[in-house]
């Protein structure tokens, strides 16, 4: 089912990036030029949910927001760098921002390609024209449960999914999926979870593990693993992830290169797994302009850490941009590539 290639990448499909990333080598004034295909977006550091598995916990859901206007000046500027999308998310909940469609049509309107993922509760408020995906963090097959992850009252439960029925019924063009982060709280509970998305007409449901990130408060599913998935039509059982241990590479290439975050203050950091480390942390957005960051001395220092003295022990397992590093790195040691 994994046409989208949730479980995968989609880094190959930008041969002309990854061959520029290839010409660069070391060579800093050519590398500086190397722009991101995809930036995460936190338009909004609040959340109205407290997820039991957050994983960016450790920021303590400020009540800091981007500004719309600022925003609008970068997006343009992105668009022009050679920036392709935007995934509005974040460490709050992207949909309590009160310009969310406004921000989504300056984005469109800079030729970015723009998805969100939420918890769902204010999906009503999001103009989804112009939106290729929405991803609704939904962990539960029932009320009780759904209440007891998400650390709400379960009210929202028909909330959320008197959303969905209504978004799958404006969605135009726009994808929308759920997934559900695999807890020992719902196990077995993605069977119930299925006949619910189906019922809802979504278009796919996701079924992922978790993954600790080094930071998190929060240290109860360290190690957690579900034992048995029950897949079944337009579900996607993130089964690479499941079996990812550790990392099949020593390098991260994919930072800070073909990606990058920008926080609710506006700070930009170069990698999601590394947020309020000033090893990573590029600049402000709100300060200077998006060119100005990535080809500054911050980010060469950045470039030059990751290159060669980031030990790949210290990352996060399964982080974002695994399964692009894994692609990435076979053209730093694949042998006998001639041989075709």
């Amino acid at each position: 089912m994994d046409k989208l290639r949730i479980d995968g990448h989609k880094i190959e499909f930008h041969p002309e990036r990854v061959a520029q990333w290839l010409a660069a080598g070391d060579d800093w004034e050519k590398a500086k030029k190397v722009y991101p295909i995809y930036i995460e977006v936190s338009p909004m550091g609040a959340c109205n949910h407290r997820c039991t598995f957050c994983a960016v916990d450790y920021i303590g859901y400020k009540t800091v927001q981007l500004d719309h206007a600022i925003m609008l000046e970068r997006f343009y500027e992105m668009g022009e760098l050679g920036v392709k999308s935007i995934m509005f998310a974040g460490e709050g909940e992207p949909l309590l921002h009160k310009q969310i469609n406004e921000m989504v049509t300056s984005a469109r309107g800079a030729r970015l390609d723009v998805a969100f993922t939420t918890n769902g509760v204010l999906l009503d408020k999001l103009n989804l024209e112009g939106v290729s995906w929405v991803k609704v963090s939904l962990n539960a097959g029932t009320a009780k449960t759904y209440a007891a992850v998400h650390q709400t009252k379960e009210k929202d439960w028909d909330r959320v999914w008197a959303n969905l029925r209504d978004a799958v019924k404006r969605k135009g063009n726009c994808t929308i999926g759920v997934q559900m982060v695999c807890l020992p709280e719902n196990a077995g509970e993605e069977i119930v979870l299925q006949a619910l998305c189906d019922d809802a007409g979504v278009d796919y449901l996701v079924l992922k593990p978790y993954s600790q990130h080094k930071s998190s408060i929060t240290k109860q599913y360290e190690g957690y693993k579900p034992i048995t998935l029950h897949g079944g039509m337009n579900v996607v059982v993130r089964e690479e992830a499941i079996k990812t241990e550790g990392h099949a590479y020593e390098k991260c290439n994919a930072t800070p290169n073909f990606w990058a975050y920008v926080m609710a203050s506006g700070d930009v950091y170069s990698c999601s797994a590394y947020l309020l480390d000033p090893r990573f942390r590029l600049g402000n957005i709100s300060d200077q302009g998006f060119r100005s960051i990535w080809e500054s001395d911050r980010r060469r220092e950045n470039w030059q850490f990751v290159k060669d003295k980031l030990d790949i022990k210290e990352c996060r397992v399964n982080c974002r941009m695994d399964k692009a590093n894994r692609y990435l790195d076979g053209f730093k040691t694949q042998q006998h590539v001639n041989f075709v």
